[in-house]
């Protein structure tokens, strides 16, 4: 009886898997989707002459507002396939609702930021 009883080491989203693996396999699926978000963000972040591509009140924002604004954009999206990665490895009603949190707040600080600067 004893070898009838296994002990369940199930995954977060298949019976046999291991949840840090499929943790790591989002976390990779939204790294390949936000690759080139990113790279542009962290251009127009690091670049402030980019401000002119831009059209209308975005060009006239201050340097600094358009550099920080891009800033928080660039750290977001380089924070995301971590954060999905590691709600999914845990999948937890507390941490999808902290990870929820830390996601509303980012989002909060990009269009503060955007209404104060950019917009």
């Amino acid at each position: 009886m004893a070898s009838e009883q296994q002990e369940h080491h199930g995954g977060a989203l298949s019976g046999n898997g291991s949840p840090g693996l499929w943790g790591a396999l989002f976390g990779l699926i939204i790294a390949a989707f936000i690759a080139i978000p990113l790279s542009a963000a962290f251009s127009f972040a690091t670049n402030p002459q980019t401000q002119q591509l831009f059209g209308g009140r975005l060009s006239e924002a201050t340097e600094g507002g358009y550099v920080a604004f891009w800033w928080i954009v660039a750290i977001f999206l380089a924070a995301l396939p971590f954060l999905v990665g590691f709600a999914v490895a845990k999948m937890s009603g507390k941490t999808l609702a902290i990870v929820g949190a830390i996601v509303a707040l980012f989002v909060i600080a990009v269009l503060v930021m955007g209404q104060l600067f950019v917009f």
